[in-house]
């Protein structure tokens, strides 16, 4: 799977319906008839779409945790908690269920944002606010994350 590139303001219909931005189609056309997996985000009131490839890679590794340590299985449900396999349709539209719209309050305006191999959905004043949020320390953060000089790519 190639890294995805690209923030982009979109909007919902009053059937949930997104569609998807061109491209965005363009740059997951190798992937596009496999599926998707729409999730809640771990960290964000927003929405994760994983290409089903990418998915299951990820899948992979958490099947390898030993689910006799009640941590580990406390983890997997809260981790699929919600977790549902969409796909995009012919129109290019993108169905997001009920559950997921009311999580990340995503009502008419969204944004569709990139993060390396697997997309986002914001409500746009959510996105917005979290952009103004991060951007207060991002410079100590980038700092942290990337500045180091342990490894060959200067990321720690």
């Amino acid at each position: 799977m190639d890294l995805i590139t690209g923030t982009y303001d979109c909007k919902v219909d009053a059937k949930g319906r997104l569609m998807m931005p061109v491209a965005i189609k363009k740059q997951l056309s190798s992937v596009m008839d496999e599926g998707f997996v729409l999730r809640r985000s771990v960290f964000q009131k927003c929405l994760e779409l994983y290409p089903m490839s990418e998915w299951q890679v990820l899948m992979q590794k958490m099947n390898k945790l030993n689910k006799f340590k009640k941590k580990n299985n406390d983890f997997i449900r809260r981790f699929t908690a919600g977790a549902k396999i969409v796909e995009v349709d012919v129109n290019g539209r993108l169905l997001i269920p009920k559950d997921l719209t009311v999580f990340a309050n995503i009502s008419k305006n969204i944004v569709v944002a990139s993060a390396i191999n697997i997309i986002e959905i914001w409500d746009k004043d959510l996105y917005e606010q979290a952009i103004d949020d991060a951007a207060i320390d991002f410079a100590d953060l980038a700092e942290e994350v990337m500045g180091q000089d342990d490894d060959d790519y200067g990321i720690s």
